[in-house]
């Protein structure tokens, strides 16, 4: 059985704000960048077997990709299929706001000019079917919402729970083949 990691980008200013990042490209923060090198330093300490990294081209996931890189000595590269998705109207709004809130739960809505979480799936689930097939241990390196495609890949979820999970800045999460 082979293993699939994943972790969310380190915080940025915005996750300190309280505002969704979304396709905004919004750099880590010195706490962030210290997140990011403490997984590094975890997933060499535990000698984890992952044998390559893929990061999403935003700056915060890249630069968290890079630092665990760094560390560790996996090579890296970036995966345009991991770019979190574009909440349109909603973006640098209030990640908790009613409005949000209820627009997540629905998965067709392109939030005005954005992307819908259907649209995302579809690209992320092409990536994990692709991954699938390979002989390899990967550590994707993304986002919040990426990270909710992920979980529904490998575990049925109902609407609600869909759009309410979440993980913390630089947590690993470990799925099986």
């Amino acid at each position: 059985m082979r293993k699939l990691y994943f972790t969310r980008h380190g915080q940025t200013i915005w996750n300190v704000e309280n505002k969704i990042c979304g396709s905004t490209d919004i750099a880590l923060t010195e706490l962030g960048h210290g997140q990011a090198v403490e997984l590094g330093q975890r997933i060499k300490e535990e000698g984890l077997p992952i044998q390559e990294i893929l990061a999403s081209p935003l700056i915060r996931a890249k630069n968290t990709a890079e630092h665990i890189a760094d560390i560790t000595g996996i090579p890296m590269r970036v995966e345009e299929l991991l770019r979190e998705q574009n909440f349109g109207v909603f973006e640098a709004e209030p990640r908790d706001s009613i409005e949000f809130l209820e627009a997540k739960k629905q998965f067709a809505n392109r939030f005005g000019s954005g992307e819908s979480m259907l649209m995302v799936a579809k690209r992320v689930y092409t990536l994990l079917d692709r991954l699938a097939k390979e002989d390899k241990v990967y550590l994707l390196v993304a986002h919040n919402g990426i990270a909710r495609v992920v979980h529904s890949y490998f575990y049925d979820m109902e609407n609600e729970e869909y759009a309410k999970h979440s993980i913390k800045n630089c947590a690993l999460e470990e799925y099986c083949w």
